[in-house]
């Protein structure tokens, strides 16, 4: 049986979309993917969306979205798609559990966070540790923090802590910067700022309290070992979009999907949302924005074909 939608992803773009599309009568199938809830599930306090005077929890706005959609008729699975065929409509999406089809698809995959690959990092992400300053550098007022990466991402990240923090360290492991001249000459004009060159993080201290207090760092010049203290850590060294499985059916750019008219995506009847194509924003009022937008554009798609 062919749906009217499959959804791809459960974050904010995706739960938006799947409420949206399930107010229409569409019916959508929501494929939670690898992360479900998308980045939120991983991060705890979010005072910065829309509705929540004393903030929300990231894990629970997530299952309230998700809980609104079901209310409308939406479905949830937990199966990640791995792979698709979207040359024509009815696409076909493959799970390990099972092959779906659609007359359109809602591309929500998201996009990850590149992270240093410490087990402290895992266990510290949301309490100290984050991969996001909009979202919570106001939680570091007055603090110290340090800032992992030298590209445009992290230099914009410090620049941006510097308006909360007392002391913002850029940690980069090299000895200058990648990011843009513009943005290297502000950051280091300002007086909160400072840099810790040909230097990485090897451990994030202390899970056993369950906050940072400190780092493990090693020059990668002289090998010398040090700890400094410091009371979050901000990595910032990129993200990776969720496209894998879209590799030579859609229009990629920096390995994000390129949208037009709206969602559109390179093949008619499939559209994309959220950070799976945002290089620029990637905040989650944004995410669930775009998620709206691509459901009402699936939905007038779908209704045009029936008309045409």
């Amino acid at each position: 049986m062919s749906r009217k939608v499959i959804i791809l992803g459960s974050g904010c773009a995706g739960s938006t979309a799947a409420i949206y599309t399930a107010r229409a009568n569409l019916a959508p199938l929501v494929l939670e993917g690898h992360e479900p809830g998308g980045q939120l599930s991983l991060t705890t306090d979010v005072e910065n969306f829309p509705g929540f005077p004393k903030g929300v929890q990231g894990p629970e706005l997530v299952d309230l979205m998700k809980q609104q959609a079901q209310r409308f008729g939406a479905e949830y699975r937990m199966e990640r798609a791995t792979e698709v065929m979207l040359r024509h409509p009815p696409f076909t999406v493959k799970t390990e559990e099972g092959t779906y089809r659609a007359e359109s698809v809602i591309i929500a995959t998201g996009a990850s966070a590149r992270m240093l690959g410490l087990e402290s990092e895992r266990r510290l992400l949301g309490r100290g540790v984050s991969t996001c300053a909009t979202c919570d550098g106001a939680f570091f007022r007055d603090k110290e923090v340090l800032v992992v990466g030298g590209g445009d991402t992290a230099i914009e990240e410090a620049n941006f802590l510097t308006k909360f923090a007392r002391r913002v360290t850029v940690v980069h492991r090299r000895d200058q910067l990648r990011a843009s001249k513009i943005l290297a000459d502000r950051a280091s004009r300002n007086d909160k700022i400072e840099f810790l060159w040909n230097t990485v993080i090897t451990d994030i201290l202390d899970p056993g309290k369950q906050e940072v207090s400190g780092v493990t760092i090693r020059n990668t010049v002289d090998g010398k070992e040090d700890t400094r203290k410091t009371d979050g850590v901000f990595v910032a060294i990129g993200h990776v979009p969720n496209t894998a499985i879209f590799e030579g059916q859609l229009e990629l750019n920096q390995g994000y999907i390129v949208v037009r008219n709206g969602s559109g995506t390179s093949v008619e009847g499939v559209f994309a949302a959220g950070d799976v194509h945002d290089l620029v924003y990637r905040q989650a009022v944004t995410a669930a924005g775009s998620g709206c937008r691509a459901a009402i554009d699936a939905e007038r798609w779908l209704e045009a074909r029936e008309d045409g």
